[in-house]
């Protein structure tokens, strides 16, 4: 019911499907006019993915549910809050999986060829799960924080903001003094790995990175979380 939910909302549609396959098909295109070819375009528009789904879409719908009272109402049914958790979780999950799926044909039909590495597939996983935890963490604790509407306009900001951080820009692309600073993100970490992974190599500083901010931000999201706005 959450992803049928999600999924037929038009916004989050474009969001999750339409913007991350214009990018790769001007990366395909005219990438390396600008230094980003299709081999470095296509694992980052996977981390947008994730990164839209984790975020701006859970934030946004868990926010004006708390409007409408709807999780409150659904909290005193069995499902409970636990439940009602478990349920948003499995729903992103699904519909990043689905983003990846899709968005990973599209990139293979445009021409990129991936290099395969068990031990790059297992930390890019790994990063992946930490990642969309912080980003889920992130997202609770404005939409159980804010207002509806500013929580859409805080996840439409924050979406934006994200995208170069270290999402679609590659760190190296910065300059020295804002490296660091990147690559201590959640964005950088998670972009870092899937760029190094498409390319072979495994990289083991984003486990770390990903992993305190994935603590961080649920503890912050139980913290801040309202169930009634």
């Amino acid at each position: 019911m959450e992803a049928r939910l999600i999924l037929r909302n038009g916004e989050q549609a474009i969001l999750a499907v339409v913007i991350p396959l214009a990018v790769l098909v001007g990366a395909r295109f005219f990438g390396d006019r600008f230094g980003l070819p299709l081999s470095q375009a296509a694992p980052s528009v996977l981390a947008l993915a994730m990164w839209s789904s984790g975020l701006t879409t859970l934030a946004i719908a868990t926010g004006f549910e708390r409007r409408y009272n709807v999780l409150e109402r659904l909290a005193a049914t069995p499902l409970g809050r636990p439940g009602i958790l478990a349920g948003k979780a499995l729903s992103i999950a699904m519909i990043t999986a689905g983003q990846v799926l899709v968005l990973s044909l599209a990139a293979l039909a445009l021409g990129w060829r991936p290099v395969w590495s068990l031990p790059a597939a297992l930390v890019a996983a790994v990063v992946a799960v930490l990642a969309l935890g912080a980003f889920a963490g992130i997202a609770l604790s404005i939409a159980g924080s804010l207002r509806p509407e500013a929580t859409l306009a805080v996840a439409n900001l924050a979406y934006l903001v994200g995208m170069p951080l270290g999402i679609l820009l590659p760190v190296d692309r910065f300059p020295a003094w804002a490296q660091p600073v990147v690559s201590a993100l959640p964005t950088g970490a998670l972009g870092e790995t899937l760029r190094a992974a498409a390319a072979g190599t495994a990289l083991g500083w984003p486990v770390a990175v990903t992993a305190l901010w994935c603590v961080a931000a649920l503890a912050l999201a139980r913290k801040v979380f309202t169930w009634t706005s």
